[in-house]
């Protein structure tokens, strides 16, 4: 089981704007906003216990903000991963993958996609039965 991510950004005011936006309907929150040597570090989190970290800036020796990465975030309902999807492309995302069933996954995965701010290929994920 994965304890927590942290991914790099470009623009951390706009990466704030967005995932505080897009993962609201999922019961997520901002938990943590500081700065560690100069660079502003965001946590988000779910009941106070952060898993999605995001610091400003490319990574030592990168070049540049994580992207091109495919996130995935567990929803509480289907009505909670069509909230997400229109939070995010109203945030400035863009649609990569309507809500919908996916049942080339299996026959109850309903989920969403968006590219997020440094286009990574953001989700959120129902495997409830409808």
């Amino acid at each position: 089981m994965i304890d927590h991510m942290t991914f790099r950004a470009n623009d951390i005011s706009r990466t704030q704007a967005f995932y505080g936006a897009a993962l609201a309907p999922l019961g997520y929150a901002l938990v943590y906003d500081a700065s560690h040597d100069g660079l502003r570090v965001l946590g988000y989190g779910r009941d106070g216990k952060i898993d999605t970290w995001f610091v400003e800036g490319p990574s030592d020796g990168s070049g540049g903000p994580t992207t091109g990465c495919h996130l995935a975030w567990r929803a509480p309902s289907r009505a909670a991963v069509d909230a997400f999807h229109a939070a995010a492309v109203a945030a400035g995302g863009r649609d990569n993958g309507a809500p919908g069933l996916r049942p080339h996954y299996h026959p109850d995965y309903y989920g969403a996609f968006v590219i997020d701010p440094d286009g990574n290929n953001v989700e959120a994920v129902c495997h409830d039965k409808a």
